[in-house]
């Protein structure tokens, strides 16, 4: 199947609200812009080098996420143009973010990353972690250059689909938790990345906004 053909048949199975994320990494600028031929503008990346790579020579309405973990001495390389950041970790990640596009005029969504899974060398913040820092840090007054859009998260590498569901339904409660009691009055707090393409139609059952979708577009790595 072709590029567009799995585009078609992905948006068709797809309620019109579900924003796609299409995973490019790895793959050739050639074949992203099949992929943009076919209607899709939202491109993830997880490699700063190669994201820059390919946004010098793609189309400027790409819609570039970074969603891989990012160090903090490579924030400012992305920071002219990346929309979104799917990854945050770490508070000190975040004031990065917030330095870099100061210095570039921009505000740049981010997406704070929640550990779900139950497998080891998961990145992310506990729930305990997250709130703590809300609650100890005026995201915004003191960080005006960032904004929390929301939420992101991966479930754990398995075939249980009871555990992936009940790791997506808890981030999802965890996702209207912070919305009422901290982003209530916040127009920008809408997006609950969750899904790739093994998992995302139990994550949209579960409440996704958003979902990651590589090899089901691409194919395997050419």
């Amino acid at each position: 199947m072709s590029i567009r053909l799995n585009v078609d048949f992905l948006k068709g199975r797809l309620p019109e609200n579900i924003k796609i994320v299409a995973v490019s990494k790895f793959h050739s600028a050639d074949r992203i812009t099949e992929a943009y031929q076919a209607g899709l503008r939202i491109f993830g990346e997880n490699r700063a080098q190669e994201l820059i790579a390919k946004q010098k020579i793609l189309p400027d309405d790409i819609e570039w996420h970074f969603i891989g973990p990012l160090q903090t001495n490579k924030v400012k390389y992305i920071a002219p143009f990346v929309h979104t950041i799917q990854s945050v970790d770490s508070l000190k990640l975040l004031r990065e973010i917030d330095k870099q596009a100061a210095k570039q005029s921009r505000i740049i969504q981010i997406l704070l990353e929640i550990r779900i899974a139950q497998e080891e060398g998961k990145h992310g913040f506990i729930p305990k972690e997250c709130k703590m820092m809300l609650t100890n840090e005026n995201m915004i007054d003191n960080y005006p250059n960032v904004h929390i859009s929301g939420l992101m998260g991966i479930a754990t590498f398995t075939e249980d689909n009871e555990q992936i569901r009940k790791e997506f339904r808890t981030l999802h409660a965890f996702f209207k938790d912070l919305k009422s009691s901290y982003f209530e009055n916040c127009n920008y707090f809408t997006e609950l990345s969750m899904g790739m393409t093994d998992d995302y139609e139990i994550a949209i059952n579960e409440g996704s906004s958003m979902v990651r979708i590589g090899s089901f577009i691409f194919g395997d790595r050419i």
